[in-house]
C-alpha cells in the first residue's frame, strides 16, 4: 500500500506521525511525506521520500498580521491561519502533485486539515493524527464556516475529519473526539531523535526542557533553572532547537543539551518540568512521572489544567511563574508520592493501548 503523510513543518507536527509512519515502513509499506520547504530535508534525512507542501505556520501567522494588522485577536488571527491560509497554501501544492502519487491511504496530522479535504474530494480514504487538544467548540464552529467550501462535504469535525487516529488515554482524552465517527486508539509513542544520549546524572534527575516552539523562552529556562539549583536534586536541560549556550553559565547540578533522545531521558529520570507540550506530557505519563507544568502557549494551558485536576501535575501560569513557586512547586511534588501515584496509573493505562503496528493494519483493513 501507498501511505501518504502529512504535516506542517514543524518538530511537534511531525515527531507524532514517525511511530505510526516507521511502522508503515517496517511492514512493506510504501511511505510519502508532505510537508513544508523548510522540513523536506529534515524528512528526507529520515528516509522517507518527501514533497514540498504548503507553508510553515510562521508564514501564516506573518500573512494574517498583514491583513488583520498586528493588534487583531487571537481568535481572527487564529480562524485565518488555520482555516484559510493554511488549507488554501497545502491544497494548492498537493493537488497537481496527488495524480503522481496516487496514494492508497493519507494520513495529516490534525492541523494539516487542507490535505484531508483534498484526499475527501478524490475519494481517497483518509484519517487524521491527533497531535494535541482540539479546537473550543465556539472557534470550531466559526472554522468549520471557512472549511467547508474546501472539504465540499463537511466531515463530521472540520478539523479531524470523519475519521482519526486518537493518541489520548482515557484519563486524560481530549473530548473533541467524540464527534469523529471512526476512531483508531493509539499508544502515545516516544519518536527519539536521532541524537546521542548525552552523559545523564543518577537516575532520579529532574528533567526541564520547552520543547522545540518556545524554547526560546530563555528567562523561564533561567528562571527555573534558578529554582532548581536550590534544591538537593540534578538538572538535565533539553533546549531542543535552540542554542544550550544562549542560557550562560549554569550551577553545578545542572547539565545542558540540545536534542535529546526524549524517551531515553524519561526512563531515567525522577520528575519533568515543562512547557505542556502535547508529546512531553504523554511522554512523561507514560513514563509514569510527576510534572510541573509551566504553559506558554497553544494548548499547554488546557494541558496543565487537566494534569492538575487529576493530581498527576501541579502548574504554574502567567506572572506565578516565579523562582520562589517552582522551587516550592517541585520540592512539593519530591516530597509527596501523590502525584506520582496518579502518574504511574495513567501510564499503565497507556501501556494498555494498541501499539502503532496494531493501528496500522486496522488502517490499512479500513483503507483497503
Amino acid at each position: 500500500m501507498r501511505i501518504f503523510f502529512s504535516c506542517r513543518p514543524a518538530y511537534g507536527h511531525l515527531f507524532p506521525l514517525l511511530p505510526l509512519a516507521n511502522a508503515a515502513r517496517g511492514a512493506g509499506h510504501e511511505v510519502v511525506f508532505g510537508t513544508g520547504e523548510a522540513f523536506v530535508p529534515k524528512v528526507r534525512e529520515l528516509g522517507f521520500e518527501t514533497h514540498r507542501v504548503g507553508i510553515s505556520i510562521r508564514a501564516a501567522e506573518a500573512e494574517a498580521q498583514r491583513r488583520h494588522g498586528e493588534d487583531a485577536g487571537f481568535l481572527e488571527l487564529g480562524i485565518t491561519m488555520f482555516a484559510e491560509l493554511l488549507p488554501e497554501a497545502t491544497i494548492a501544492d498537493l493537488r497537481p502533485l496527488l495524480p503522481e502519487l496516487r496514494p492508497d491511504l493519507v494520513v495529516y496530522e490534525q492541523s494539516d486539515v487542507g490535505t484531508g479535504a483534498l484526499a475527501q474530494q478524490a475519494g481517497i480514504p483518509a484519517v487524521s493524527h491527533v497531535i494535541g487538544r482540539s479546537m473550543p467548540p465556539e472557534v470550531l464552529s466559526v472554522a468549520a464556516e471557512r472549511l467547508a467550501p474546501l472539504w465540499g462535504r463537511l466531515p463530521a469535525d472540520a478539523m479531524l475529519g470523519d475519521a482519526c487516529v486518537d493518541v489520548w488515554p482515557d484519563s486524560v482524552r481530549d473530548p473533541g473526539t467524540a464527534a469523529v465517527p471512526k476512531v483508531f486508539r493509539m499508544r502515545p509513542t516516544q519518536y527519539n531523535a536521532a541524537v546521542p544520549l548525552p552523559a545523564l546524572p543518577e537516575d532520579g534527575f529532574v528533567y526541564l526542557t520547552l520543547g522545540t516552539v518556545v524554547h526560546g523562552a530563555t528567562q523561564v529556562l533561567r528562571g527555573a533553572i534558578a529554582a532548581l539549583s536550590r534544591l538537593p536534586v540534578d538538572v538535565l536541560v533539553a533546549a531542543g532547537p535552540g542554542d544550550p549556550a544562549a542560557l550562560g553559565p549554569v550551577p553545578g547540578n545542572v547539565r545542558v543539551a540540545g536534542f535529546v533522545p526524549q524517551a531515553e531521558v524519561l526512563e531515567h529520570a525522577g520528575l519533568v518540568v515543562h512547557h505542556g507540550g502535547t508529546g512531553t506530557v504523554l511522554g512523561s505519563l507514560a513514563a509514569g512521572l510527576p510534572q510541573l507544568v509551566l504553559p506558554q502557549g497553544a494548548d499547554q494551558f488546557v494541558n496543565a489544567e487537566t494534569l492538575s485536576a487529576l493530581g498527576a501535575a501541579k502548574a504554574l501560569v502567567g506572572d506565578a511563574v516565579r523562582i520562589d513557586a517552582i522551587e516550592a512547586a517541585v520540592r512539593e511534588l519530591l516530597d509527596d508520592p501523590a502525584a506520582r501515584a496518579v502518574a504511574q496509573g495513567i501510564a499503565a493505562e497507556i501501556a494498555g493501548m494498541p501499539a502503532p503496528e496494531e493501528v496500522l493494519a486496522e488502517l490499512v483493513s479500513w483503507a483497503g
